[in-house]
């Protein structure tokens, strides 16, 4: 992330005004079972989808759905700022979306599972009025019609 005194005027303007929800009552459900025992999905606001998917464009309130068998090569970003630099993610998407690591957590039985689908996001929404009424609902549904236990909410 650049330092803000570095960006152009109008880039720090824009940073400055941008209209960051705050939410200080987002209820915290501890797990009813152990992770060995959850099933969980990886929901974030990377940008993230399977290459030859739709890329994201910016303000973009859809999400994208990403099987939990996808290997890591064929994931990529469409989400582009000058608030952050992506060179790290482009080397390994597992710093936004850890899917690898997961597995390996799978693997070695201190995961129960993860679920058949992730999803994602386009970040830097500075209108989300769609997400938080059509399509993060119907996330949070799909999520549930999965059995999902636990998710696990990655920024960008």
């Amino acid at each position: 992330m650049p330092r803000l005194d570095r960006l152009p005027q109008i880039s720090r303007n824009n940073l400055l005004t941008f209209p960051a929800q705050v939410n200080d009552t987002a209820p915290f459900v501890r797990p009813g079972k152990p992770l060995a025992g959850c099933r969980l999905a990886i929901v974030t606001t990377a940008g993230l989808h399977v290459r030859g998917d739709r890329p994201f464009t910016p303000g973009d309130q859809t999400y994208r759905v990403i099987s939990s068998d996808t290997p890591t090569a064929d994931i990529v970003q469409s989400h582009t700022s000058i608030g952050f630099d992506r060179v790290a993610i482009m080397r390994d998407i597992n710093i936004s979306f850890p899917i690898d690591r997961l597995r390996e957590l799978v693997t070695r039985g201190e995961l129960g599972g993860l679920a058949s689908n992730c999803y994602s996001f386009m970040g830097a929404q500075r209108e989300a009025a769609r997400i938080e009424s059509a399509t993060g609902p119907e996330v949070g549904r799909r999520l549930a019609a999965e059995g999902v236990d636990v998710a696990l909410i990655t920024p960008t």
